[in-house]
């Protein structure tokens, strides 16, 4: 099991739920000035109406995060949901989530690229911001489609790489790169095409393939309010340097944003029948 970016994870979660939410990701803004916490749950809402989840479907949530999207899918669409991540913390902190709601999720310290779950156990793969730190993308997506069902949904949405960064530009922004790694951990990003790709090699069928970058911009700016609101707890959790750096990381990847190197995308695929 790969531990670098649970590492990560543990030192920054509580600071981040601060930052960016109880849905602990990127929101899909309708409007600029809507607020963070609509933003986010519209992102969630794209997901849904892919996954089609239903009550007493199977769903495995890869990178489970603080454990939101899984209790609310089990409490609001009746769906049995194990939640993995490769965060002793992360399975705490959502396993006390889901008893505190009476939830039945269930929550378990798994790698999402090498699962060990077996075949065919899950009617729908939920996989929300959680492949960029997973090196191993052909694992990921190859483990997902061996744990659908036949006919079973897979839906995902992550930071994309949009065009290839030349090494000369790879050297001259150096700093910038350190920045976020610094802030967000060993990523590594890939093209939307390559998910579909990967995707279809393994016999499924993409469904949806579309770049959101738009609407998720003004993402960095809302988790930048957060940061000044929030900035003592913030100071005691990171330090100066960390909350520095994750500031300076929200306009680098601005930068990104508009310059068309990184984006944001979302993809669904479908396990072909037996």
């Amino acid at each position: 099991m790969s531990t670098q970016p649970a590492a990560h994870y543990d030192r920054v979660h509580e600071a981040w739920t601060l930052i960016m939410g109880e849905e602990f990701h990127y929101g899909y803004f309708a409007d600029p000035a809507t607020p963070l916490d609509e933003a986010t749950a519209a992102l969630t809402s794209e997901m849904l109406e892919l996954a089609g989840i239903g009550e007493g479907d199977r769903v495995l949530d890869i990178g489970c995060g603080t454990g939101r999207q899984s209790c609310d899918l089990a409490e609001q669409l009746g769906a049995r949901v194990l939640g993995i991540t490769t965060s002793a913390s992360g399975v705490a902190a959502a396993s006390a989530l889901a008893r505190s709601r009476g939830v039945e999720a269930r929550f378990e310290q798994r790698d999402g690229t090498a699962n060990g779950l077996p075949d065919g156990a899950f009617d729908v793969v939920w996989a929300l911001e959680s492949s960029h730190l997973m090196r191993d993308r052909a694992g990921l997506l190859s483990e997902s489609a061996r744990v659908l069902a036949p006919e079973g949904r897979l839906v995902l949405c992550d930071i994309i790489r949009k065009r290839e960064i030349p090494f000369l530009e790879v050297r001259d922004r150096r700093d910038d790169f350190a920045v976020l790694r610094a802030a967000f951990g060993d990523a590594h990003m890939e093209p939307l095409s390559v998910y579909a790709s990967l995707l279809e090699e393994l016999g499924m069928t993409v469904v949806e393939a579309t770049d959101i970058s738009v609407p998720t911009l003004p993402t960095f700016a809302a988790w930048r309010a957060n940061v000044t609101a929030h900035s003592a707890t913030l100071l005691g959790l990171l330090g100066e340097q960390g909350v520095a750096d994750f500031v300076r990381s929200t306009h680098v990847l601005e930068e990104f944003w508009s310059d068309g190197t990184l984006g944001y995308g979302i993809l669904a695929a479908v396990k072909s029948p037996l």
